[in-house]
């Protein structure tokens, strides 16, 4: 859908394997993605798979319709120990989409 609309956009991702929560579970398979609009910054969408990500989505949820700019997303405090924790450390590994 991103290159179909013809956005310019960059991906964050992070597999289970390094989401503590999902570890701690033995629940490492599964990845956390999350695509965000270049120019504006704002979330555009997001894959989660995986243990934890039918909680985790609500609060990207609300961010993509909010318009919402990743780095006031990652400002918010998230509860701990959860998979959401680690949403905005995988904004921190946003690069182009190839």
């Amino acid at each position: 859908m991103i290159r179909k609309a013809g956005l310019r956009a960059l991906v964050g991702k992070r597999p289970m394997t390094r989401v503590a929560r999902a570890v701690e579970k033995g629940e490492t398979t599964g990845f956390l993605k999350v695509h965000v609009e270049q120019s504006s910054t704002r979330i555009l969408g997001a894959a989660l798979l995986g243990t934890g990500a039918d909680e985790s989505v609500h609060s990207l949820i609300d961010a993509v319709y909010a318009r919402m700019p990743y780095p006031e997303f990652q400002r918010r405090v998230r509860i701990h120990p959860t998979v959401s924790e680690l949403l905005p450390t995988v904004l921190e590994s946003l690069s182009p989409i190839s």
